[in-house]
């Protein structure tokens, strides 16, 4: 089975140059929890979550556990508040992940997404075309339910 077959076509994209307020919108609007990053012509730049956002704002000097843990640290010290506000009007891409992306193209097979999701424990691979634009997205949840769908219905 190839990538194209069950991608998600309509992506969801961020601008690189777009601000964390914006990105922090466009996840809660969509209930995503990362996107593409792209350039004014639509090719991949990066790619950022809201692990990445978490990770900025976490106090420096503690172990955050989960969000609730985050949560309860920020707002026992009053901090919450100035840490967003500080880092709303940034630059989305200074938190995004440059290097290293790993991608799909979307005469891919399903297989190399299932090897690339568990080796490096990915949530969302963006699928690209020869021109480096992001065409689709794969998550973890897409793959289950095309293995679920098309594989295990027919054993």
């Amino acid at each position: 089975m190839k990538v194209k077959d069950f991608m998600i076509h309509d992506v969801i994209t961020v601008r690189k140059d777009d601000s964390i307020k914006h990105l922090l919108n466009t996840l809660v609007k969509y209930k995503i929890g990362g996107v593409p990053v792209v350039d004014l012509d639509g090719k991949l730049v990066g790619m950022i979550s809201d692990g990445d956002v978490l990770r900025s704002i976490k106090p420096k000097d503690t172990v955050v556990y989960d969000f609730y843990n985050l949560m309860t640290y920020t707002l026992e010290k009053g901090k919450l508040e100035n840490i967003l506000a500080n880092l709303k009007d940034e630059p989305l891409f200074k938190l995004a992940k440059k290097q290293g992306l790993i991608t799909v193209k979307e005469n891919d097979e399903i297989e190399t997404v299932l090897n690339l999701l568990a080796k490096h424990h990915f949530k969302k691979i963006p699928v690209i075309n020869n021109e480096h634009k992001v065409v689709g997205v794969i998550s973890r949840g897409d793959v289950i339910r095309t293995i679920q769908k098309n594989i295990l219905q027919s054993l």
